[in-house]
């Protein structure tokens, strides 16, 4: 068989004769010849023949007018000429290949934990992921839910959603958001006069803010049975199931009441100067895709309550 002929690319060399480009099969069969000096484990390698193999480097060697291996008992041995050339061999087909990588392999993606209330998880994270998968499409966040502020760990490095007034011991906070609270209910007791005297809906460990709406209200408080869950989300879908009346808190509950699921029994809202805020801990340098995924929660929440 006849070794493929040369390609046309070409450079004059210093002594004013034209050399031409080596044909890429020979400079991948000297390269691997070179590199396990033996013809027949760099056919193995290339899927070639060992006869292919020696055609190749006998025409390279033809072209570049040197000879390039000593043939031995047992194997190949590079001389002087290909010793030297080898490295700009192995240097080109190494800028080859990681060219071809940048430009073409998928980016890697990153994973990044993030540990939050469940109810903000649910009502808060979860349909912003749509937004977050086009903005940042190399972040696969994950979400570990708590129930209580002990499940944080003491010692947490992972970013996380806390509620409260933004002093976290060791950590740095940025809030999201501000809530005020409002008594809520099923759709079915809009316009319900006595609304405050039928049960009311509360979340287990939460805070008692019941009391003080009343009194910022100037209602009277009057008794009335009680309903207890773990957690808000829950909580809240009672009330949509009309269960009793949730003091429930906004924006967390924004969404039901845009829907109707939830409308308000009051015109009086109260804030409660708390909100939930992402904090990471302050003696650690986020890497790259936790800053990004800061910054971008940072704006989305800024943006929402712009709008709100």
């Amino acid at each position: 068989m006849t070794a493929p002929g040369p390609r046309n690319d070409s450079k004059r060399s210093g002594n004013g004769g034209v050399v031409a480009m080596p044909h890429l099969d020979w400079l991948r069969s000297f390269e691997a010849a070179a590199r396990l000096s033996n013809f027949t484990a760099a056919a193995a390698e290339l899927g070639l023949t060992q006869a292919a193999i020696s055609q190749h480097i006998r025409a390279l060697e033809g072209k570049v007018g040197r000879k390039l291996f000593n043939r031995l008992a047992r194997g190949v041995e590079l001389t002087p000429d290909g010793a030297a050339y080898l490295p700009h061999i192995q240097s080109a087909f190494a800028t080859i290949a990681n060219s071809t990588h940048e430009l073409f392999e998928p980016a890697a993606t990153h994973s990044v934990p993030l540990r939050s209330p469940v109810s903000f998880a649910t009502l808060m994270i979860a349909p912003l992921l749509p937004r977050l998968s086009r903005d940042l499409p190399l972040i696969e966040l994950g979400i570990e839910t708590i129930h209580r502020p002990g499940d944080y760990g003491e010692e947490s490095e992972m970013l996380d959603i806390r509620f409260g007034h933004g002093d976290f011991a060791g950590r740095r906070a940025d809030r999201l958001t501000d809530e005020t609270l409002v008594p809520m209910g099923a759709a079915s007791l809009a316009g319900v006069p006595d609304w405050h005297r039928l049960p009311r809906l509360s979340v287990v460990g939460g805070r008692g803010m019941w009391r003080e709406w009343f009194s910022a209200a100037g209602i009277a408080q009057p008794p009335s049975p009680a309903h207890k869950f773990d957690t808000f989300v829950t909580a809240m879908q009672a009330a949509r199931e009309g269960a009793g009346v949730l003091l429930g808190s906004r924006p967390l509950a924004d969404a039901a009441l845009r829907e109707g699921s939830l409308v308000m029994l009051s015109d009086f809202q109260l804030g409660s100067g708390a909100g939930h805020f992402l904090t990471a801990p302050s003696g650690r340098r986020l890497e790259k895709p936790e800053a990004d995924l800061r910054a971008w929660l940072v704006a989305a929440f800024a943006e929402a309550s712009g709008i709100a």
